[in-house]
Order: C-alpha cells, then structure tokens, then sequence
C-alpha cells in the first residue's frame, strides 16, 4: 500500500479531526520515511547522516496539503547525493509536497544565523532516523544560537510578523481569513513559541489559551484541505458550509469560533510584541508621556498606557472611557494590568448616562481608526459591552457574502472610523459617529435588522442620554442607511419622482447630510466593491438634487446632461449606423427596433465586458444607447475587434445565442453558494411617472443582462433606462421600460407573464 492510499484512507476517517488526523498522518509518514531512509542509505553502511523533520512537519502539524519539511544532515565533504535522491524521489513519487535541504552542521548554522525561516524551522527540528548524535548536536547547537542571538532574531521577528499581518489581513474579522498567514492565525502562535524559545515573553495562561485556538484553527484548516482537496489556508465562501459541517457546526457558528480563537491570538501577540520591541528600544524614557490637567493618574511609556497606583477606578466613572480616549490619542496600548483593574474597580455606568459619559464616547469614536484596537481591547475584557449591552449579539458575527469584508461588529467600528473623518460634511458629529457605529447593531438578531436595530436604538438612545429629537435622527439614520445608496445605484436621478420620494423619506437636510456620510462611511466599511468613483458622484448628484428641492428649487433649474447631446442628435439625424467608443462608454446610434438594447448587451458579454449603466432613448424612430462598462480581463479593451462585432450583431451577422453559450462554457461560473437567495423580480410603481421600474435580483454570471434584456424584447418593451449593479455574487439591475408608444406596464397579466420571462432568464 502506498504513502498516498494511506493519506486517502486517513482523509475518508471523519472522525479524524484536527490534532487526531495529523497524529494519524504523522504517525504514517515517519514510518515511511524511515523505510525511505533504510533503503537508501543500505549501500552506505559507514555515512554519518540524520533524516531529520524540521518546520511544521518537525512541530507535527500535518494537515493533509502540508510540506514534508526534511533536512538530511550530514558530516561528510561532499553532500550524500545517492542517498538525498533516494529519499526525494519516493515522496516525489507518491505526489507529496516535499521541502528540502541536505547540510553539515555548520552550513545549518551559518545559514540560520543570517536566515530568520531557517532559523526558526530549526527550533522544531525532529529525529527520524540515522545518527541522532548527528540531530542532538545540531539542536543543541540551533538553540544556543538562537539565544545567543535573541536579541537581534526577536527584532527580525517582529518585523517579519508586523510585515505579514499587513499583507494577509486579520483572521478575526475578515469574512475569507488565511487560518496560518492571518493576523491572529497559526504562524502567529508560531511565532510566539519561537519568541518564548529566545527568552520568557508569555504570560500566565498565555500558553494554555494559545494552544486551545490553535485546536480551532487547525481544525478547520484540516478540514479545508480535506474538503478542497488542494494547498490553500484561506477559507472561502464556499468552503465553509463544508468545512464547517465536518466539524459539526453549521458555517456562522464555525467562522464564530475561528474569530473568537483569532481574537485571542491577536490580542496575546500583540501585548507582547509590544513588550519585546520595549524591551529592544536602544533608548528608554524612564518619564514617558502624562497630562495631569488632560489624563490625570494616566502614563504612556513605550506604546503603553498604564494608570498610576494611586488612582481608583471605583470613585472615577469615566474613567474607562478616558482612559480609552487618551490610548486612542496617543496610539497607544492598554496595558494588561491597566484593563484588569479597571475590570475589577470601574462601577457599571448609570442610566441614563451623565452629559460627560456621553461626551467622553462620543471623543473615542471621533478618534477614527485609533480608536479601533482600544475598543477591541476594552471588548476582550467585557468593559466595552457595559456601554453597549447589545454588542453581544454582533460580536464576531460573519456577513456570509462576498460584498462585505469584515465581520458584523469590525464592521461597525470600521464604519465609526471612516465617519470620524466625514464629520465636517455634517451639522452633528456626534450624531454621525453614533449612528454610523449602530446602523447594522441588529445583524444577527431574528427579523429585519433594519426594523429590529430601529428598535434598539429607540431604546439605547434614551440609555445614552440623548433627547427624543436626537434618537429619532438616529433611528432614520437607521431606517434609511441603504437609502441614498439603493436610489442612487437603481433610480434615474433626473426623474423628479425619485428625488421628491427620497426627499419626503430623510425629512430635512441635516438628515440628508448624515444619511450622505454615513453611505460613504459604510460603504467604504463594507469592501472595494462597495465605493468607487461611479458609486460616489451618482450619491453626491442625488444629494445634490434632494438638497436642491430642500431650498425650494425646481429640478428643471438644475444644470443637466442633454440626453441626446448636440453630436448625438446630429447623428441620429443621418439615419445611420454609428458605434463610438472612449474610455469605457460604448455609444451606439441606430434605427429603433424590438431587442436592439438585448443585441448590444449580448456582444459586450460576448467580449467579457461587463455593463454597469446603461441609458437609452428614441427620437423620431431612431435609437441611442450609451453602455459604461469594465472589463472581466483587464484594462486593455479590443474597441476595433468589438465595434466591429456590434455592426455584425446590429446588422444580424452573428449568432448571439451560439457565442455566448460557447463563452459561458468558457468561463464556467463557479457553483452557486446555498446561502445566496432566490432570484426575484419587482415592479415599482411608485418610482416614476414615466416608465416602469422593473426590478431583477439574482446570481451574477456571464450573459445575465443579454438574457434579461432579450425577455423584455420578447415583449415588444423598450428599455429606456438600466441602472445595472453587481453587490459580491448577485446583481440587482433596474430598467426603466415602457411598451413601444410610451405607455406605462398596467396588465397584471402582462406583469405576470414578464415576471415569468425574467425569472426563467436567471435561473
């Protein structure tokens, strides 16, 4: 039986998880290789060598993709290259992935003393088979100079974990973490362990409370490779019902558990990497930083905040606050003692809160992103959710789609963040911050979270001491967070009926203006597709024009677009076939017939070009559709090759059909995620006065606005305007359609059957 039949066997063993499958593959690979070992070493009775496991196969962390990592150490001159090509091949063989090097002692050493991978993969190093004189003297002699030099290795180490926690991102709150790169994952515990070998950095109960999240994440991340099949420690979206079933869980309690763990590991790794770049500093101010007017009884020395022996937080009420203010401020650490005497001695804050309380919140959340590793602090220790009770129910709750990045309550605090910086758009800061950190407060909770989280803060706002007046803006802050993104993204802006319905929905400006912030504040929380350049001035133009109507003003007054311009409408005037491209606007002038707007959207699909607006009008029989779109492939766009395709399609030279099945077969989408809902189509009547707004939810894929658009062709409908959004994995597109003579989309039975067409389309 090979080495891969027994992996095979050991996977299809459910009941090994974790820490057992990798006892179980380990206590099958060492035997193995010894055989490996035996055989090729035979013929070299008198060679000095050691097979030695060092890295992640010498801790025994062997998930099912895992490296081999092997050293065959020898005392010869010249390297046994008989022997190494003996071992090498069989794992080659048996399509293993194999880390390698053949080395005397002092090549091991003078390499790991330059090289921080090397001399790390050393302290874990592991006998298997040969001379273990050979191995002893080696680990003696690594462990010796890696003391010798812990100084200078723990300076590199920190380094390289600040550098990697950059690149990778944190496991806690991010919705696809890497479970070994991420801050807070595995590497991190390694890297820890690897600190505590050059000198006592952990503290008590540090290791115990390391080692139960490594259990969690090396769980999932056995699971991962078991149920992917594939090297990879990012979880995705789709991998995590599976992995998360494997382990008895459903995938919201698993990504809880991995961020809780994470959490942990991140909050260890970051007190303590701060004490030892404290302990490194070449000059140490024995004074440090203190305020008695601002911060009396508070010092900041060395990136950490401590409070004075003098000071007791029982006869202070704000203190946590603060004191959480002042850290924020100075980008600064709570120390460890710091936070557990105010666990012990702070008195719960009364109800409702005293006009300084709130004063002091209000200051944290104003700090912007400094502010977020000290509220995460104060949530590891419990003092944040004396504050805010309802934090519970968000704490490390996943948003399960690819739109959002962040867990539900990094997501809320990113949020907070990312409006301290918007607050000169508003007439109340304090209410921005507030609502943009208790917007989504109900995710989680059974029901809408908009409704649910409107009556939460009907309830906190009192709580916090805020008026009636100033907790009803934040419930519409709530009621209406989606509001002026929604509009923006699927409603023509020129159309009065949009602006005067948003307008009498926000009530007055300055809850225009705070509904406006906090839209670019969320959205900017949410992920790089949520905000961009487009996004952003259809949001200002709404504003603009709501603030317009506010003061009174007619929409006509505004300055618009012409839709046709001068050039288009001299254009139209010839009759004839016109394709124009610049930048990434295609303009296509033609006769006005059924299906022209589907012709269009099918070749852009054709040519991987994706449509994310599109308008459309007809003027005495002839058609003008402007498309901007992007491209699936990059920014350098074929305009000749696809110019040339749309007169082929507009003139009914090509199978439309028949090439977009073939790209579709191309470019096969990936399997649809169980989680994402149903494909849906709504009719808004309420959105305008001359048209109807037809909407169409469902899963993004190639082709998808060619097929939508084909139904409304198989209706003799017009297409006047699309507003085409894609959010992660679904797209929510809007048209503005009307029958041929202008008329509006009354029939129900009509409306039942085009309902039926679209559905069918995108499904």
């Amino acid at each position: 039986m090979t080495l891969a039949t027994d992996r095979d066997r050991l996977l299809a063993d459910g009941s090994l998880r974790g820490c057992a499958f990798a006892e179980a593959w380990r206590g099958t690979v060492d035997p193995w290789l010894v055989d490996r070992f035996t055989a090729a070493t035979a013929d070299h009775p008198d060679l000095d060598v050691a097979l030695v496991a060092v890295g992640g196969y010498g801790r025994g962390d062997l998930a099912p993709a895992s490296d081999l990592d092997l050293l065959l150490l020898h005392r010869g001159r010249s390297a046994p290259a008989e022997v190494a090509e003996g071992i090498w091949y069989p794992i080659w063989d048996e399509g293993l992935k194999l880390g390698h090097s053949v080395r005397t002692i002092k090549e091991a050493l003078d390499l790991s003393s330059e090289d921080l991978d090397t001399a790390t993969s050393l302290l874990t190093m592991r006998h298997l088979a040969g001379d273990e004189t050979l191995t002893a003297e080696l680990q003696t002699a690594a462990a010796a100079q890696w003391n010798k030099r812990a100084k200078r290795f723990l300076a590199m180490l920190r380094d390289s974990v600040a550098a990697r926690q950059t690149q990778q991102g944190e496991v806690a709150f991010l919705l696809e973490p890497d479970l070994k790169e991420g801050r807070g994952g595995l590497r991190d515990i390694h890297a820890l362990r690897w600190a505590q070998a050059a000198r006592p950095v952990l503290e008590d109960g540090d290791a115990e409370a390391l080692a139960e999240a490594e259990r969690t994440l090396f769980a999932a991340r056995v699971e991962l490779h078991r149920s992917t099949g594939r090297v990879g420690d990012r979880l995705t979206l789709q991998d995590q019902d599976a992995v998360g079933a494997a382990l008895g869980m459903s995938a919201d309690e698993l990504m809880a558990g991995i961020a809780s763990a994470a959490r942990v590991v991140a909050w260890i790794a970051d007190e303590t990497w701060d004490r030892v770049g404290a302990s490194l500093a070449t000059s140490i101010s024995l004074l440090g930083w203190r305020s008695r007017e601002r911060a009396p009884g508070m010092v900041v020395r060395e990136g950490q905040l401590t409070l004075e022996g003098s000071v007791d937080p029982a006869n202070r009420p704000e203190l946590i606050l603060e004191v959480a203010v002042v850290a924020a401020d100075k980008d600064a650490r709570i120390s460890r003692a710091t936070l557990a005497r105010l666990v012990e001695r702070s008195p719960m804050p009364v109800e409702p809160w005293p006009e300084t309380l709130r004063a002091r919140f209000i200051d944290l959340l104003l700090c912007g992103h400094h502010a977020i590793g000290v509220i995460e602090a104060l949530d590891h220790t419990g003092l944040w959710e004396r504050y805010l009770p309802e934090w519970a129910s968000v704490r490390n709750r996943p948003q399960r789609n690819a739109y959002h990045r962040f867990t539900v309550d990094r997501h809320l605090l990113e949020t907070a963040a990312n409006a301290a910086a918007l607050v000169d758009q508003v007439e109340r800061p304090d209410l921005l911050v507030m609502g943009a950190l208790l917007h989504d407060i109900a995710k989680g909770r059974p029901g809408d979270h908009t409704e649910v989280g409107m009556e939460l803060i009907a309830q906190i706002g009192p709580r916090m001491g805020f008026d009636a007046d100033d907790t009803a803006v934040l419930v519409d802050m709530c009621r209406h967070h989606l509001l002026l993104p929604d509009v923006a993204t699927r409603r023509d802006l020129t159309d009065e009926t949009t602006i005067t319905t948003v307008a009498t929905a926000v009530g007055d400006p300055v809850r225009l203006h705070l509904l406006a912030a906090l839209t670019e504040a969320d959205s900017l929380a949410t992920g790089p597709a949520a905000w961009g350049t487009w996004k952003a001035e259809l949001v200002r133009e709404l504003v603009r024009r709501v603030d317009h109507h506010f003061e009174g003003g007619a929409q006509s007054s505004l300055s618009t677009i012409d839709f046709p311009n001068a050039h288009q409408a001299a254009v139209m005037a010839g009759g004839e076939t016109v394709v124009e491209t610049s930048g990434l606007t295609v303009t296509v002038i033609t006769a006005d017939r059924p299906g022209l707007f589907s012709r269009v959207a099918g070749v852009l699909a054709i040519e991987g070009l994706e449509v994310r607006a599109a308008d459309a009008t007809a003027v005495d029989g002839m058609a003008l559709e402007i498309f901007q779109v992007t491209s699936r492939f990059g920014s350098l766009i074929p305009w000749d090759r696809i110019t040339d395709s749309l007169h082929a399609a507009l003139e009914g030279r090509m199978a439309i059909e028949a090439r977009l099945a073939a790209r579709v077969r191309a470019y096969a989408p990936k399997a649809s995620r169980p989680d994402l809902p149903p494909p849906a189509v709504r009719f808004d009547d309420a959105a305008s006065t001359v048209a109807t707004v037809v909407e169409v939810h469902a899963r993004d894929r190639i082709g998808v606005l060619y097929k939508v658009s084909r139904a409304f062709a198989e209706f003799d409908l017009d297409v006047r305007t699309a507003k085409i959004q894609t959010l992660g994995d679904l797209i929510v597109d809007a048209f503005y359609v009307t029958h041929t003579d202008g008329t509006l989309l009354t029939d129900p039975a009509l409306r039942a059957e085009l309902e039926r067409s679209l559905l069918h389309a995108v499904t």
